[in-house]
């Protein structure tokens, strides 16, 4: 079910990550989250398990074993708790009537929802002479045995305070009506956990009890009870007093008639049985008798009217029924087995009559009792009817079943259980749809902002998202740089526009990504142009050597463009300046991120004025590279337009970084 890998994927999440389940999920193969009451195929949870063993490098029965534990902590947190810890006084307890709990659940819960046949596993246990219990596990699921020490273990310390050791003592594969099933037998054997000190305490108080008992018993044996009574009632307390101890009630005292007081319970029992053979049948009317040969010897009045054969007394019981669960050969002896299961019995549709051939078959649920002095069995049971649908396709009706039988208000109440059910089931399906939507929607603004993000520094970018004004920003100190590709007008004139847009956006892609490598600002392209900056919009001490390794890159990235009119490579100039400027947004529509000042200005002028494959630097970027392990040479006075005379540099190469350091490769 949903539930059970649902609890898998909580078990690794708690303890080992979201990152560890998204990578178990993906090698196994399956979705992310599962609903609860829905049905998964079993290879899902197999798959998951095989999966965790390898992820987390553990062998498979100790994963089982900590599922089983966590299991039985995330049932308790669904809210089982109650019912569980009901199941009994103590862990023998418990184990016996595990199996008819899980019974109830399936045959009550998860059959409402999904009616189709499903193989639960089955639980039976054996208490041996020097406290040990033997448990038998059948399951029809081989390899998942490991988890049943797990949630054994842990409703033993949890619910009774005690530590266990379960271990394996016999394996075996038996043919059953489903085919074989795996049947483990495990020897479990318990410790108390009680701390020293509590159980001197405890053991004190009980022998303390025992003997203030026998004080009472004594004295009462002595005197009249009557007086013991308004003795007793003078001092306002009860003639038995009962003491109870901080773990369990040690000892109970009752009275019988004017009898010695007893400890314990002794039920009374007629010498002769005070009801007659058609009262009993008529007001049990789903009960069977049968004997160690399955004969029927007797049958409750209502199950007759549905199975007219049972009217003939020695039938064979198999001949008109089927165990349906548990899923055991219809023989004495397996019945003896599972002794404290719940029965559940299906009609056979070839013995019925023709009228009932058509509607679907009756199944019957219940208890059987052994009766030793009549060497018969008894079949307790009720009608399986869980919707006023179900009781309608039978053609039967309340009145068929016993004023007693709860059977009727569980078919009343699960008519309201189901709209519930089916609501539960709508709200969860709309709740994955949402969360699978909202992790698309999480997908698709990465994606918008990835784009944002290119085209504005990002905290311009959020700045404007929240609706703020951006102001312009000063900076101090700061270098830029332009390029443009050599001749670009005349191939522009000896080319077609596409092959002009082919050959710019193989070039601007490899610049992009020197961008990235040398984490510099892109400013915008205009046609062939080119223009990046260092230490704007984050101010860095590094933006000259940054923006310095980019252009060597620029260099030699334009090698791998071809020139669509030559097929030789394209030639770029580079020029650089370093000085101070301002940026900020311009525009509502297509805003843009735009540096303003003379810095700019000669920072194109370097370029407009460089040489083809050359680094054109400007003396202020000079001075900022010259011990920076630059390899640079002088160019010397050169006019330049706006500006006059600049003394000038060439970038050759950085003397401290390789090839494929400038280029960001491996």
């Amino acid at each position: 079910y949903g539930f059970i890998n649902t609890c898998l994927k909580s078990l690794v999440v708690e303890k080992y990550g979201e990152e560890t389940w998204e990578k178990l999920r993906l090698q196994a193969g399956v979705q992310d989250s599962f609903l609860t009451f829905e049905v998964y195929k079993d290879e899902i949870t197999m798959q998951l398990v095989d999966k965790a063993c390898k992820v987390l490098g553990v062998p498979a029965d100790t994963v089982l074993r900590e599922f089983g534990k966590y299991f039985f902590e995330f049932c308790k947190r669904s809210g089982y708790d109650h019912m569980l810890r009901t199941l009994g006084g103590n862990l023998y307890e418990f184990i016996e009537n595990l199996d008819a709990l899980h019974s109830y659940l399936f045959w009550f819960w998860f059959c409402l929802v999904f009616p189709q046949e499903m193989n639960a596993p089955s639980f039976r246990v054996e208490k041996n002479e020097d406290g040990s219990m033997h448990l038998h596990y059948y399951s029809d699921r081989r390899g998942l045995c490991h988890i049943v020490p797990g949630i054994i273990g842990a409703a033993a310390l949890d619910f009774f305070n005690i530590e266990i050791s379960m271990k394996i003592v016999n394996q075996t594969e038996e043919e059953e009506r489903t085919g074989k099933k795996e049947h483990i037998v495990f020897l479990v054997t318990q410790n108390p956990l009680f701390p020293c000190k509590e159980r001197n305490e405890f053991s004190s108080s009980s022998r303390c009890l025992v003997d203030s008992e026998k004080q009472v018993e004594n004295q009462l044996n002595k005197e009249d009870l009557e007086k013991a009574k308004n003795a007793n009632g003078d001092k306002g307390n009860s003639v038995c007093p009962v003491k109870k101890s901080h773990w369990k009630t040690l000892r109970g005292i009752i009275t019988l008639g004017k009898g010695k007081l007893l400890r314990g319970f002794d039920p009374v029992y007629p010498k002769s049985l005070w009801i007659d053979t058609k009262t009993f049948c008529n007001g049990l009317p789903f009960h069977m008798v049968f004997d160690k040969e399955l004969k029927v010897k007797q049958a409750g009045v209502s199950i007759q009217k549905i199975v007219p054969g049972l009217q003939t007394m020695g039938i064979c019981l198999d001949q008109y029924f089927r165990i349906v669960h548990p899923e055991v050969p219809f023989t004495i002896s397996s019945i003896q087995k599972f002794i404290n299961s719940q029965f559940v019995f299906q009609t056979r549709r070839e013995m019925m009559p023709e009228s009932w051939k058509e509607r679907p078959m009756l199944e019957l649920r219940g208890q059987m009792m052994w009766m030793e002095s009549l060497q018969c069995m008894l079949y307790l049971c009720s009608p399986l009817l869980r919707t006023l649908h179900e009781l309608e396709e039978r053609q039967m009706h309340i009145a068929d079943i016993a004023p007693h039988d709860v059977t009727r208000d569980l078919i009343l109440l699960n008519q309201q259980r189901l709209a519930e059910m089916e609501l539960s089931n709508q709200l969860e399906r709309k709740k994955e749809e949402l969360r699978i939507l909202s992790k698309h929607l999480e997908e698709e603004k990465k994606k918008t902002e990835a784009l944002l993000y290119a085209m504005l520094p990002q905290h311009v970018a959020n700045q404007l998202k929240e609706g703020k004004r951006v102001e312009a920003g000063e900076f101090k100190e700061c270098t830029i740089l332009f390029s443009d590709v050599v001749t670009f007008t005349n191939i522009c004139a000896q080319c077609e526009p596409i092959q002009i847009v082919l050959m710019l956006n193989s070039m601007y892609l490899r610049f992009d990504r020197l961008t990235t490598v040398h984490d510099v600002y892109k400013v915008e392209t205009i046609g062939d142009a080119y223009m990046v900056v260092g230490g704007v919009p984050v101010p860095v001490p590094t933006h000259a050597e940054r923006v310095a390794n980019f252009a060597l890159g620029m260099i030699m990235a334009a090698k791998g463009v071809q020139n669509p009119v030559s097929g030789n490579p394209i030639q770029i100039r580079v020029g650089i300046h370093t000085g101070p400027v301002l940026a900020g947004v311009v525009g509502e529509k297509m805003p843009r991120y735009c540096l303003f000042g003379d810095t700019v200005n000669i920072a194109s002028r370097m370029e407009s004025h460089g040489v083809p494959s050359k680094i054109h630097l400007s003396s202020s970027a000079y001075q900022c590279l010259k011990y920076k392990n630059f390899e640079i040479t002088e160019r010397g006075e050169i006019e330049v337009k706006g500006k006059g005379k600049m003394h000038t540099y060439f970038l050759i190469r950085n003397k401290s970084a390789t090839e494929n350091e400038i280029m960001g490769r491996p």
